[in-house]
């Protein structure tokens, strides 16, 4: 890419719930066992925002801390991006709300709807806006209170989701690192496949939406899981293959925690130890669009990531959408 300004994040934040549910507790719920959910999943413990939270509430405290990382003030902002599919309200955006939140009435605001691979699209989509210089600073938010649209009578969904968020500062920069290449990709052929089939236009909330249960997410989940491992690969090799690179080159990859099978999958057929694949889906499960971001966060956090690293990052959900982002930290 020739970019007027590399792209780089320059601070990050992250937010989980207090409230922790275990496979222990689960098992008193549906019949599930926590055997099992570890063998399907690798899932062990989910965080649940406490009733009276929201997904604003989350957001914030994630976003403080992005922007006290790098040394910005609200007032800085030009944009805020953020990605969920589980928003305070149909409208107004969340964007709008965080904006209010924080003070930051310089800044434009608008939410992402791209399923698990939010994070990623939101990443893209700030990078074209300060790599041309027409922004400097965007704050871009990952979060999702899934816990609220999860059907906790599905042992096949119940089981995979929580609540978290997770957020970056994206800033120029004229050093030789940054983002590298990125990609966001749709097939909404398998829109059916993941998604909530009430509440919208199409379905809007009635006694017989909430008779039928159709408020709560719905996935195909065996569908699900060869989409991913088909197109994770492909796009984490599509993005170093273009810059003629090799997979060994890479020093970590942050994949979306949705299945830990998916994880080993895709490690094991590019052949890299287990040491550049970090997770935290055994102690967060599966919180969508902000797993990328609060896993990065972490990996910051316990200097196991440093300046100078190539790192890839690699989303898959609803939609179907899927993208990749190649840089070098």
């Amino acid at each position: 890419m020739n970019n007027q300004y590399n792209v780089v994040i320059t601070g990050t934040g992250a937010a989980v719930p207090e409230q922790v549910i275990t496979n222990q507790d689960l098992e008193k719920m549906v019949d599930t066992s926590d055997q099992w959910i570890i063998s399907r999943t690798g899932i062990r413990e989910r965080r649940k925002l406490e009733d009276g939270y929201s997904n604003t509430d989350l957001s914030e405290k994630a976003a403080k801390e992005a922007l006290a990382d790098a040394g910005l003030e609200p007032s800085d902002l030009d944009m805020i991006l953020v990605a969920t599919v589980t928003p305070d309200y149909p409208t107004p955006a969340s964007s709008c709300l965080l904006q209010a939140r924080l003070g930051a009435f310089n800044a434009a605001a608008m939410d992402l709807s791209a399923g698990c691979t939010g994070f990623i699209y939101a990443l893209t989509i700030a990078q074209q806006f300060i790599s041309g210089g027409a922004y400097k600073n965007i704050l871009v938010v990952g979060v999702e209170i899934l816990t609220r649209v999860t059907d906790w009578e599905d042992r096949g969904t119940c089981v995979l989701f929580g609540d978290g968020a997770g957020a970056v500062v994206v800033q120029g920069t004229a050093e030789d690192r940054g983002i590298i290449n990125c990609s966001i990709k749709a097939d909404g052929r398998g829109a059916e496949l993941l998604y909530i089939p009430g509440g919208g236009s199409k379905h809007p909330a009635c006694r017989e939406t909430l008779a039928e249960r159709m408020h709560y997410l719905k996935m195909n989940g065996n569908e699900v899981f060869k989409f991913a491992v088909s197109q994770v690969e492909a796009m984490l090799r599509d993005l170093i293959n273009e810059e003629g690179l090799k997979p060994e080159d890479l020093d970590m990859v942050l994949l979306h925690q949705a299945n830990l099978r998916i994880i080993d999958y895709v490690r094991k057929h590019l052949k890299l130890p287990v040491e550049k694949f970090p997770v935290n889906i055994d102690r967060l499960g599966n919180t969508s669009s902000a797993t990328i971001p609060i896993l990065l966060h972490e990996e910051l956090v316990a200097g196991r990531l440093k300046k100078g690293d190539l790192v890839a990052m690699v989303g898959f959900g609803a939609g179907l959408t899927w993208g990749g982002i190649l840089m070098k930290w």
